[in-house]
Formats: structure tokens, C-alpha cells, sequence
């Protein structure tokens, strides 16, 4: 059995990547930092739907907490076949309001956050004969997002990491891609009103939203053996945005 590592899983898109896998027959590593209900309902779910997993707290920006979640992968997973780096939080506000602790924090756990895992997790993914690491970006990483400087930067380097590691450790067959989601109905987007929503839908050609499954879909496909040749790759999942 495959093991895949979800950080920030309790919900949204890392929620519906964990129920996704798991049907598909991985045991499944829900990672939440604060959301312990939500994680733990997660995997009653999974459990009674026939899935196997487990729910682990672990602050990914703090490296001592990632080293013991990479541990405990190891003791009931056997290992990491998968990793998909999603945790991430926002800020919305002007440059003049992202004051330093705020930008310290969104860049610790959007980027370094990916870092910790990564570097944590790297040997496990290599020792895999199927190894793949899924970063989650977002379409402001390309696009740039008024009022939201400091996560569009955050995903902006997410991209840039993809793209040099897979570079980097190709050699050893784990592949290395990103997906950059674009609009997604999820609790960080339900804060947005009526018309900033309606603006955003109107400039998607596909004119909707997409869901969370939309996203954990391009992972499954990414960690699948049909994308075996992909790789250092940025995925739009998007609705036509960018």
C-alpha cells in the first residue's frame, strides 16, 4: 500500500486530496496544525468509508514538530510515496497593513513550510519506487493579487522551488510538480463579498468556480503512473484564468 502525506488536510482542498487518495486505495496522513475536529472527523470518515489513515498534529513551520510527523509516517505508513505540501495561510489587507510579523508568518509556513516538509520527507520519497512531491500554489503566485502581496509572493516561490528541485533530484525518479489553483470554494475564499466573487468568476472562461475535488483530481493524476514523465511542471487548475 502507497503512503501520501497531506499538510494541511483538514479541510478544503487538502481535505478533498485526503478522501480522494484514500479511495483510491493510499494510506492517508492527514497533517493539521490547530483544526483537531475537523482532522479527526476527516478520518472517521475515510475509516468508515473503508479507507486507511491516520491524523497527526505538526506545525510545518516548525522543524522539530515536521520531524516527528516524517516519523510517524515512517512507523505507520511504512514510508512516503507521496507528498503534497498544501498547508498555507493568507493575509488580506494592503502592503502598508502586511506588517513584518504578519509577512514572517505567511512565509514561514508557506514557504518554509514547504522547505521543512520536504527536506524531512526527502530520503522516504526517494527510497519509493513511485515518488512524487506535489506542491500547492495558487494562480496569484503568477498572476499577482492586489491587497494579498505577501501569499502571492509565498506561491510565487513555491513555483520557483518546484520547478529548480525537480530539476535537481530527476536523476533519482521522483518526479516534482505544482498545481496552481485558481478560484476554489473553499473557507479561506468564503471570506470575499458577492461582487468580488461575481468579478473573479466573470474573467474564468469557464464562468464558475471550481471545487476542491477539481484540485485533489490533477493530484491524483500527477501521482499516478501515467505522469511519470512530468515533472518541474506548474498545473493551472483554474478554469481558464491565466
Amino acid at each position: 500500500m502507497k503512503t501520501v502525506l497531506i499538510t494541511g488536510a483538514s479541510r478544503g482542498i487538502g481535505a478533498a486530496c485526503a478522501e480522494a487518495f484514500a479511495a483510491k486505495g493510499y494510506f492517508t496522513v492527514i497533517n493539521y496544525n490547530r483544526s483537531e475536529e475537523r482532522a479527526l472527523s476527516l478520518s472517521e470518515k475515510i475509516k468508515a468509508a473503508g479507507g486507511k489513515c491516520i491524523a497527526v498534529q505538526a506545525d510545518v513551520a516548525d522543524r522539530e514538530s515536521v520531524g516527528r510527523l516524517v516519523s510517524l509516517c515512517r512507523y505507520h505508513g511504512g514510508g512516503i510515496d507521496v507528498l503534497i505540501n498544501n498547508a498555507g495561510i493568507d493575509f488580506y489587507g494592503t502592503f502598508e497593513q502586511t506588517d513584518p510579523a504578519v509577512w514572517d508568518k505567511i512565509i514561514q509556513t508557506n514557504l518554509t513550510g514547504v522547505y521543512n516538509v520536504t527536506y524531512a520527507a526527502l530520503e522516504e520519497i526517494k527510497n519509493s519506487p513511485c515518488g512524487r512531491i506535489i506542491n500547492v500554489s495558487s494562480v496569484w503566485g503568477t498572476y499577482g493579487a492586489s491587497c494579498e502581496v505577501a501569499y502571492s509572493a509565498s506561491k510565487a516561490a513555491v513555483a520557483g522551488f518546484t520547478k529548480a528541485l525537480a530539476r535537481e533530484i530527476g536523476p533519482s525518479g521522483v518526479t516534482v510538480n505544482c498545481i496552481a489553483p485558481g478560484f476554489i470554494q473553499t473557507e479561506m475564499n468564503a471570506r470575499f463579498d458577492e461582487g468580488a466573487v461575481r468579478d473573479v468568476i466573470y474573467r474564468t472562461p469557464l464562468s464558475r468556480p471550481g471545487s476542491p475535488y477539481d484540485v485533489a483530481n490533477a493530484a491524483l493524476f500527477l501521482s499516478s503512473e501515467e505522469a511519470s514523465f512530468v515533472t518541474g511542471q506548474v498545473l493551472g487548475v483554474d478554469g481558464g484564468f491565466i
